[in-house]
């Protein structure tokens, strides 16, 4: 183990885990947006956009993220729309994980007994009262730890990033090696540095997913 050659290229580790991290946070937070969207129009039953948004899900979730990426970043271009590797990203990211939110989302109200529903609107409730005060927040109870799983396999996901050139942990790896043949240490530098992202976002989850467990939200 080359500890000079740790030492010298740690702080571009440090740079490719703080854009890592940017893009995951982005695309994790755009995907919820859309995953709440979807869900919204699947239980309000909404003609022509359920159709649409079912379309999507099963488009997205049955598409590697890497042919999504070369879509946006070297098929979008060709009809006008240009974009970046950042932007590219993030919106790959976002298009992924906005099916695997909805999915999660939808399994989480499906399996909120029926009578919550009832009993929402015999207390003079609206669907959309229903939905935000009664329904949905023990839907997210309930889905939360798939929720988590989605959000840790959305960040380890970025690693497919180096393949539109952006300076991720996976393309700085890639590069080091490239250049002076360090392996060992360029992978060992790897791993530690994902690790360190998702090591904690999986400790906060379980915490999370135990409380709510002991309030009675869980099963």
């Amino acid at each position: 183990m080359n500890l000079e050659f740790i030492h010298q290229y740690l702080p571009l580790y440090q740079e490719a885990a703080i854009l890592t991290v940017q893009i995951g946070v982005l695309g994790i937070l755009a995907s919820i947006l859309i995953g709440i969207l979807c869900t919204m129009i699947h239980y309000f039953r909404v003609p022509v956009a359920r159709q649409i948004a079912a379309a999507y899900v099963e488009i997205s979730r049955n598409t590697p993220l890497l042919i999504q990426l070369f879509f946006i970043y070297y098929g979008l271009p060709k009809i006008g729309i240009r974009t970046n590797p950042y932007a590219c990203g993030v919106a790959g990211l976002a298009f992924l994980g906005g099916s695997y939110m909805a999915e999660t989302f939808r399994s989480g109200i499906d399996a909120v007994d029926k009578i919550q529903t009832e009993s929402a609107a015999s207390l003079g409730l609206s669907g959309l009262q229903a939905l935000r005060y009664v329904i949905f927040p023990q839907a997210l109870s309930i889905s939360f730890p798939a929720f988590m799983a989605n959000v840790i396999f959305l960040l380890k996901e970025t690693s497919v990033f180096s393949a539109i050139s952006l300076m991720d942990l996976m393309f700085t790896a890639k590069d080091l090696i490239g250049l002076y043949y360090q392996t060992t240490e360029s992978l060992f530098l790897l791993v530690i540095f994902y690790l360190l992202i998702l090591l904690p976002v999986s400790i906060v989850g379980s915490l999370i997913e135990r409380r709510l467990r002991y309030a009675g939200f869980g099963s």
